[in-house]
């Protein structure tokens, strides 16, 4: 479903919240789920396991001029629920774009994943006028959810 400045995806995978969440949460594991092809790796490899954590991964995109890094400050935490974050240039504050995971169970091993990117709190315009959003479309969203299925499958 695309609104006017967010995007949610949804799609059931056969797998437990709980394995699906341990795969969220290990920012070792983000760049298996990107399908933006933006996210290289991370470069710290702690597990999220509270919001107000930040964690830190290597980028690469057109939109940044090549190699860049984020700081991804984590804005919601709920175990095998919710895991949601704001992203921003390193060193930054962000400027109001952020990653929603929430996880549905629907049985014992099969849940109901919904990825929201809401970019709708950003308001500096010279963001705006730099970054054309949506940068990430709905269907490199549902790559990602694609790529979660996949990664919990295996």
């Amino acid at each position: 479903m695309t609104q006017d400045r967010s995007i949610t995806v949804s799609r059931v995978i056969d797998a437990s919240a709980q394995d699906i969440f341990e795969v969220l949460s290990n920012p070792e594991r983000h760049a298996d789920l990107d399908g933006s092809g933006f996210v290289r790796s991370d470069d710290r490899s702690d597990r999220i396991t509270a919001t107000g954590q930040v964690f830190t991964m290597n980028m690469e995109g057109e939109h940044m001029g090549g190699e860049y890094k984020t700081d991804n400050h984590v804005v919601g935490y709920d175990e095998n629920h919710l895991l949601a974050w704001k992203t921003a240039p390193a060193g930054t504050e962000p400027p109001g774009w952020q990653w929603v995971w929430e996880l549905t169970a629907q049985g014992n091993d099969a849940t109901t994943v919904n990825l929201t990117y809401d970019w709708s709190a950003v308001t500096d315009e010279a963001i705006l006028s730099k970054v054309s959003f949506p940068l990430v479309t709905e269907e490199q969203l549902e790559d990602s959810l694609g790529n979660l299925a996949s990664a919990v499958a295996g």
